[in-house]
């Protein structure tokens, strides 16, 4: 693996890590970070740190790890109109692929070299550098992409054209709502049958009934604290999962009321787009 400079955006319970592993890999490491507690446990490991967002664009790729749409088009375009137009944007954030195309507005002439990195993982899995990232983007932008988003994933899928990335990863969070209410459907049945959680959970986890919403519920210590970690992060994405079908002229209807029907609370879609703020975030 070649050795970068990188430049980084959004460092919290997923970005922390991230930056960690990019320094043990020996990339050298630009971060802009609000938290005081951040950017002295950042600096500690060997990150320099920034005073603005635009300053991490003077590196050869640029990580973003921002929470949704809204934060991106607050904080990247003047990363983006910073940026020489051989740097390499790497936004590992799940939304629209729309965003993307108007952050590519802000580029020099031609555009902007950017990835759409959407991942698959906890913190767990980033620290044990076993995270899965989808790339959408150019060949040789996603050759780039590769060098650094391996400090942290051991599974990188190549998905197409920028864009096609965010697609995949919207089509997976739909089919992880959708299984994640019937497993939780089917929770609520055990306890009624006077079956216990954690008895039904350890089987499903070798049997066929079994699930990755099975797993993480398992590891999130339950249903109820499962429920109260995903859903902000399932509701965003199926708002967006909804808008780019709309968009496509695709009919998800079917799909997205399987996701949003049962014991999770996703709802209609969102008509606020309420995000949390960059500063709360980092």
């Amino acid at each position: 693996m070649s050795t970068l400079t990188v430049g980084f955006l959004g460092a919290g319970q997923i970005g922390e890590p991230m930056v960690e592993r990019l320094l043990a890999a020996g990339h050298r490491v630009r971060l802009y970070a609000r938290r005081p507690e951040v950017r002295a446990r950042l600096s500690t490991a060997g990150a320099l740190l920034v005073d603005a967002p635009a300053d991490v664009a003077a590196c050869e790729v640029v990580v973003s790890c921002l929470y949704g749409d809204t934060q991106v088009l607050a904080v990247l375009p003047e990363v983006v109109r910073a940026m020489d137009a051989r740097t390499v944007l790497v936004s590992h954030t799940t939304g629209r692929p729309v965003t993307l195309d108007r952050l590519d507005a802000h580029g020099a002439a031609g555009g902007a070299a950017i990835v759409d990195a959407p991942f698959s993982g906890t913190a767990d899995a980033v620290r044990a550098g076993r995270l899965v990232v989808y790339l959408g983007g150019e060949r040789e932008h996603v050759a780039t992409a590769r060098e650094v988003v391996g400090a942290y994933a051991d599974q990188m899928i190549a998905t197409g054209v920028r864009g096609s990335a965010l697609r995949v990863k919207l089509l997976n969070n739909l089919l992880f709502a959708s299984i994640s209410q019937l497993t939780l459907r089917g929770l609520e049945a055990g306890r009624a049958l006077g079956v216990e959680e954690s008895a039904l959970l350890e089987a499903l986890a070798v049997s066929s009934g079994g699930s990755a919403a099975g797993r993480y519920i398992t590891a999130r210590g339950g249903a109820e604290s499962f429920a109260v970690t995903v859903t902000p992060y399932l509701r965003k994405d199926l708002d967006a999962c909804g808008d780019v079908a709309t968009e496509a002229g695709v009919d998800l209807s079917a799909l997205l009321a399987a996701a949003r029907g049962g014991p999770l609370r996703l709802g209609a879609p969102s008509t606020s787009r309420t995000e949390r703020s960059f500063e709360d975030q980092r």
